[in-house]
């Protein structure tokens, strides 16, 4: 296998523990500078340029892209994609990891733990915003910050609301996250390679420090996870599209919270503490994959008039429900299933056989006119109920108020007329 890795500094651990992961295997391995490379576009012939040179053909990439450069670097991911190269991260798995916001907004549409979390921009809607995520203390994020870079816990709601209104005015965009307090200044990072975590580990803070990052002081030890801990790791990598990423999970008394997923993962931690030959794991995993690059599977079937592809739901009471996909007679309507979504378990190419029940989702690719009376109809998710403040006296003492100021009696004024009194008070009022 011939690789490349994309890195801007050859001489950093883990792009020098990668390389030699793939020299001790037998692989024909490169370090690359990413900003090196000149993206060629042409009808039906997109090429690369590195140092003024025709790029070699390459098995596969293996990006390590900055944040800094992230815009150039998932620019040069992205034309290997289009040379039908193999990438262990794709170029919009990278650009969906690098973005906080981006990151969290299609990790919440699933069943997977995240801290609460409000992003606003008027300064009318900071306050409630704070109110909303469970109010202070609250963690301040800036969007595209690294290594705790941009991370500030806030104690008081005048506190918070003052850092993001500075923060705003300085042209930074922040999220505004609730504040995990029995995780005491913990997380775990799991390394996902595929479709399993091959290493873990639990990071600690010191002092007063809230942040548990190694660059900030923190230390680390070795963990074992256990199955929800290494399936919500796993399933965060998947749902974002990375092969190989960092999962950042704080232990929330609700279980696992995705506090970040890091397409460009350090090895030196990790590796350091866990012991552990991750670099050959993942240049094992490259190996067994090369010969299946990334595909945009909706852009290439849609390609043909008149097809494409559609998710149909099996609600309640549907004629499907209890017949197999054979008996449902999709494949008849030129319709094709290519997953079958039940629960939180996904059946990829299922047998005519499977009998279809209520609450199941097809994934399937046909006649656009043919699947349109099929799909379900969007309905409206009810607000979540409001949770009424429970007042600060005791309800019995507030009754008692309540009895004496009813006892009370107002006295009459001198012309008897009270209700008069009232009426012309009140407009004068208004």
């Amino acid at each position: 296998m011939k690789l490349a890795i994309l890195s801007c500094n050859g001489q950093s651990y883990s792009t020098r523990r990668l390389r030699e992961a793939a020299v001790q295997r037998g692989h024909n391995v490169k370090v690359l500078n990413t900003l090196k490379f000149a993206i060629e576009l042409d009808q039906g012939m997109p090429d690369l340029y590195f140092r003024q040179k025709h790029l070699s053909q390459y098995d596969a990439v293996l990006p390590r892209i900055g944040a800094s450069i992230t815009y150039y670097g998932t620019a040069v991911v992205r034309q290997f994609e289009q040379m039908d190269v193999f990438c262990t991260n794709s170029s919009a798995s990278i650009a969906n990891s690098r973005d906080k916001l981006r990151s969290l907004q299609i990790l919440s549409r699933h069943s997977i733990g995240i801290p609460q979390t409000a992003f606003v921009r008027d300064k009318k809607d900071v306050l409630p915003a704070i109110e909303r995520v469970g109010g202070a203390p609250v963690v301040i994020k800036l969007i595209e910050g690294t290594q705790g870079i941009g991370v500030i816990l806030a104690h008081t709601l005048s506190t918070a609301a003052g850092i993001v209104e500075l923060l705003q005015s300085q042209k930074q965009s922040v999220l505004i996250q609730k504040f995990v307090k029995e995780s005491k200044g913990r997380d775990i990072r799991a390394f996902v390679v595929g479709d399993r975590v091959v290493g873990a580990m639990r990071r600690v803070a010191q002092g007063q420090e809230f942040r548990s990052n190694v660059h900030r002081g923190g230390i680390t030890e070795p963990v074992i996870l256990d199955d929800l801990y290494r399936e919500t790791a796993v399933r965060a990598a998947q749902i974002l599209g990375l092969r190989v990423a960092g999962v950042d999970l704080l232990e929330g008394k609700d279980g696992p919270q995705i506090m970040e997923v890091n397409s460009s993962p350090g090895l030196e931690g990790i590796e350091g503490c866990t012991r552990l030959d991750i670099a050959g794991s993942v240049i094992d995993y490259i190996a067994a994959q090369v010969d299946f690059p990334e595909i945009d599977l909706r852009q290439r079937l849609t390609v043909s008039s008149g097809y494409g592809v559609a998710e149909i739901h099996i609600p309640e009471g549907s004629e499907y429900i209890g017949k197999t996909i054979a008996d449902s007679e999709l494949r008849e309507k030129d319709i094709v299933v290519l997953t079958l979504h039940r629960n939180a378990k996904v059946i990829p190419n299922p047998k005519s056989g499977r009998e279809l029940l209520a609450g199941d989702r097809l994934l399937c690719f046909g006649k656009l006119e043919l699947m349109r009376g099929m799909t379900p109809a969007k309905v409206h998710r009810k607000r979540r109920p409001k949770i009424k403040v429970l007042p600060e006296l005791p309800v019995a003492d507030e009754v008692k108020d309540t009895e004496t100021a009813a006892s009370i009696v107002i006295p009459e004024d001198t012309t008897g007329n009270t209700e008069t009194n009232t009426e012309t008070d009140t407009a004068d009022h208004e």
